[in-house]
């Protein structure tokens, strides 16, 4: 019988709406051997996901996905099997991003309320267990209060920087983060690699000199990838040396067509890609 994992999921500690506890309960409903967690920028949520996962059969990946810069591009870097005696490490590392990312927000919305979309920053705060939020948050704000239809309308017509609102906040190099990853004894996966850097000859460029940094996988199966990149992904990740990942960046209903372990039905991860990334922690 084949076995499937998922390897990139979100909890409300960041901007997702299950639990830890909930992604777990919902991993094994979807019948997974295991699931990673990786909340955007903090690990709040790993010592409550490492405990519930003794109640389910389903193994418990500690992970995180930062946001870091590639030459003026937002790139997202996982780091998979962080351990806890380093969960305050990468907090600390965090905190001064945190800042940037909060007076960001705050300056985003003051820059909207002026434009016409009056919001309260400490309201859509209160809505996350640690009053830490992104975009998504916002974007989820401006549509209950009925300025868009659609969070994703938010995003290309207010929250994209192209619009005039938004300043992203100065983010650590993607290279500097790989590093950073390593130095725990963690794993670092490039994820979504076509939403960041769309064209091939750009992710190349990316992937050369991300190997030498230390990267070891990129997600070659996500729900948004296509036959054509997903092939493309697949070799890529090979011609590179990477080894290959997957997941189905999983945020409950704010994803509402995204199912854990499957993306949009189609998706499925080998656990051979979990037992691949198992062996790259054992190398570090």
């Amino acid at each position: 019988m084949d076995r499937f994992c998922d390897l990139h999921t979100h909890s409300h500690f960041s901007d997702g709406t299950f639990s830890p506890a909930q992604l777990l309960a919902a991993a094994r409903e979807a019948n997974l051997t295991a699931i990673a967690l990786c909340d955007h920028n903090t690990v709040l949520g790993l010592l409550e996901f490492l405990a519930a996962a003794k109640e389910y059969d389903v193994e418990a990946i500690p992970g995180a996905e930062f946001s870091t810069d590639y030459q003026g591009t937002e790139l997202h870097i996982l780091g998979l099997f962080i351990r806890p005696e380093y969960f305050e490490t990468v907090t600390g590392l965090m905190d001064e991003a945190q800042q940037r990312k909060e007076r960001s927000n705050r300056e985003l919305i003051e820059a909207l309320s002026r434009a016409g979309y009056p919001m309260d920053l400490e309201r859509i705060k209160s809505k996350t267990p640690k009053g830490q939020i992104n975009r998504s948050h916002i974007a989820a704000e401006l549509t209950e209060l009925g300025y868009t239809a659609t969070r994703q309308e938010a995003f290309s017509k207010l929250l994209s920087p192209k619009c005039g609102y938004y300043n992203p906040p100065e983010r650590i190099s993607a290279f500097q983060m790989i590093e950073r990853i390593k130095s725990m004894g963690a794993v670092a996966v490039l994820a979504h690699p076509f939403l960041n850097l769309k064209e091939e000859a750009t992710l190349r460029g990316f992937l050369g000199s991300a190997k030498d940094a230390g990267l070891d996988g990129m997600e070659v199966l996500y729900p948004l990838f296509d036959a054509e990149k997903t092939r493309l992904a697949a070799e890529l990740a090979k011609e590179y040396g990477l080894l290959p990942s997957g997941g189905s960046d999983f945020h409950g209903a704010n994803k509402p067509d995204i199912r854990i372990g499957k993306g949009k039905g189609e998706l499925a991860v080998p656990e051979s890609f979990l037992d691949g990334l198992k062996k790259a922690v054992g190398r570090h």
